[in-house]
């Protein structure tokens, strides 16, 4: 048995998560575990929510709440959306936890002792009309390298280079409109220079990569500068130096702090389970692999920023240095980066108001339709796009008509005919019997090898065509037209029985939803497939302070079923099934484009009524300004 680290994308906690994004870090990561702990190996997935930052503060502020009360309501969303879809993490947290900003600030001044983090100076966005730093996300301008209109102030996304808001072509705030001034304050910077040879090594010493995911991550070693890592926020982790540590309006950055949640949530894991040390058979042995499951928006922070952190912490940048007491962290194995998946043709975007939420769609449709759908037509290596009447399309012609419809046949002719799981009459059997159980057995190589190299489209693709050739096995055999010879009728019913058992755990990874149904179907007991669950529990480090957590149990033999073909139990009860997939009627295109329709017209009206607003509110502020100096000169 093996340790394997599946590391997934942190949400931010601003809102709740769409299709797009779940498409990105949710649905592949959680594939990937389920396999893992079927292969016997032992998993540890972790996340959580993504909670501090500028951004937070603006919505709370538009929201007439606190930057926490907003982070509070949007982790208890984003927990229950997860749990829902059935991600099965280990533990899902947040960043607000004191254990957080604890290991956080172990890292700072780790990094700070070894040298690679420095004091300087940074010009930063101010608003205006408020006095407050805007954050870099939140300035849009002309790219200064490859000319696009639109680029943000932290990256340009046509480009894909790392900027400065003040390195923008006519700069202006997406809150207001208004044009920020820039001012120089003192900062915090993570050398990145003095790390990216070591980093540039690791790098080149990566296999199996995405091609567009390690092009992109060396890419980012061409210019290579320092990064403020504080901000003049009120909102954060503070800074753990003296003179620092008490000032209320100095933080330490959302991105730095966020990646180095995978390690934080793992140590809260471990001291949860009560032996504070479990997590360090993930992070300090080197043999132990780390999956890193996100969108490519998010490469640079997984293949760049993250490992500078570790590799500043380990002490193995150009200014050597020593390690801390958390020892050795290991680098990503891997960082499985998905392409965007766009909406209709448009991209996603909750601000536009060009949007499926998570809770939404699940609301409606199946949970493992909308995983189905995730896995089958998602951004794997390329852009795709989310159409209503492809996910109808797939649900009905493949889910419902295909594997559905298989299990619902097979089981049906066995509850009719035997009521249980008939005994194979070895000397009954017939190439044809033979070859399908072969192939059914086979293709645990063959899916579990697209899994392993994180070409799950193909894995999918692959497990439906064994359950194709099941299909065609039943029509070929014709069950039900068999009437005088038992033994006959009991060994083809036993061996299409096997066959979906064993397409039942091919496919388990994906559905785990409806595998636990098609398992009870054909007369298996107990847990099949181990779903997630919410938890409310209080913070180990901070009194009083509450929060869901998702986690699960998934024990090899006990909740999670092995990698391969299992045996069906000769004698399980079988009875008449009730069909585990439904169609849906496409009316539904119809209904839900017209209901997207209707929800982006009313956001984008109140979008356009809110900005009005804001420059109202901005023109009347400025007319103040000018009345009173006029008034100071008349003087």
């Amino acid at each position: 048995m093996s340790h394997i680290l599946v590391n997934v994308a942190w949400p931010y906690a601003n809102g709740p998560r769409h299709i797009g994004h779940v498409a990105g870090f949710g649905v592949p990561s959680d594939v990937y575990a389920r396999y893992e702990r079927m292969k016997g190996n032992d998993v540890l997935m972790v996340s959580g929510t993504d909670e501090h930052g500028t951004p937070i503060l603006v919505e709370a502020e538009k929201e007439g709440v606190t930057a926490q009360e907003l982070a509070n309501r949007y982790n208890r969303v984003i927990a229950k959306d997860l749990c829902d879809l059935g991600l099965s993490y280990d533990l899902f947290t947040r960043t607000t936890t004191g254990n957080h900003e604890h290991v956080v600030q172990e890292l700072f001044k780790q990094c700070l002792k070894n040298g690679y983090i420095y004091k300087g100076t940074q010009k930063v966005a101010i608003s205006p009309s408020t006095g407050r730093t805007l954050p870099d996300r939140y300035i849009e301008g002309e790219c200064p390298i490859c000319h696009t209109e639109g680029a943000r102030g932290d990256q340009c996304d046509a480009c894909g280079n790392e900027l400065d808001p003040d390195e923008l072509i006519n700069p202006v705030s997406k809150i207001n409109g208004e044009t920020p001034r820039f001012e120089e304050t003192e900062h915090f910077f993570l050398d990145l220079p003095a790390l990216a040879e070591a980093n540039l090594a690791w790098l080149n010493t990566r296999e199996g990569w995405r091609t567009n995911v390690i092009n992109f991550s060396k890419g980012l070693f061409k210019e290579v500068k320092p990064r403020a890592i504080t901000r003049d926020i009120d909102w954060g982790i503070p800074v753990p130096v003296a003179g620092w540590i008490d000032n209320p309006n100095k933080k330490l950055y959302v991105w730095f702090d966020a990646v180095i949640g995978y390690l934080s949530a793992s140590i809260e894991w471990a001291r949860r389970k009560g032996d504070p040390e479990a997590w360090r058979a993930w992070w300090n042995d080197p043999k132990t692999p780390g999956y890193y499951f996100m969108g490519k928006d998010n490469i640079t922070f997984h293949s760049q920023i993250w490992p500078s952190e570790m590799l500043a912490y380990n002490g193995q940048g150009s200014k050597g240095g020593e390690t801390g007491e958390l020892g050795p962290l290991n680098l990503p194995e891997q960082v499985v980066a998905s392409e965007f998946m766009t909406m209709e043709g448009k991209k996603f975007s909750s601000s536009r108001g060009i949007v499926i939420y998570v809770k939404d769609i699940l609301s409606r449709y199946p949970v493992d339709a909308v995983r189905y759908y995730i896995s089958i037509a998602g951004p794997e290596s390329s852009d795709s796009d989310f159409t209503w009447a492809e996910f109808v399309r797939h649900n009905n012609e493949e889910l419902a008509s295909s594997w559905g419809n298989l299990v619902n046949r097979v089981a049906n002719l066995i509850a009719k005919n035997f009521g249980q799981i008939p005994a194979l009459d070895e000397d009954s059997m017939t190439d044809e019997d033979r070859a399908l159980l072969t192939e059914t057995r086979g293709a645990f190589d063959s899916v579990g090898g697209f899994i392993e190299n994180h070409h799950q489209k193909g894995a999918l693709l692959e497990a439906m065509r064994v359950v194709g050739d099941i299909n065609k096995y039943i029509s070929a055999e014709e069950p039900w037209k068999i009437k005088d010879d038992d033994k006959r009728l009991a060994t083809v019913l036993h061996v299409a029985a096997q066959a979906v058992s064993d397409a039942n755990h091919l496919l388990a990874p994906f559905l785990p939803h409806s595998a636990q149904k098609v398992w009870e179907a054909l007369g298996g007991k107990g847990t099949f497939s181990p779903l997630p669950r919410l938890e409310e529990v209080e913070d180990l480090d901070k009194p009083g302070f509450h929060y869901p957590i998702i986690t699960g149990d998934y024990v090899m033999g006990e909740t999670v079923h092995p990698w391969e073909s299992e045996p069906i139990e000769v004698g399980a009860p079988v009875a008449k099934p009730t069909p585990i997939f439904a169609k849906i009627p496409k009316e539904a295109v119809e209904e839900e484009l017209a209901r997207f329709d209707e929800a982006l017209a009313a956001r984008r009206a109140a979008e356009a009524e809110r900005l009005a607003a804001a420059k109202a509110e901005l023109a009347d502020s400025a007319g103040k300004s000018e009345g009173k100096a006029e008034d100071k000169s008349e003087e």
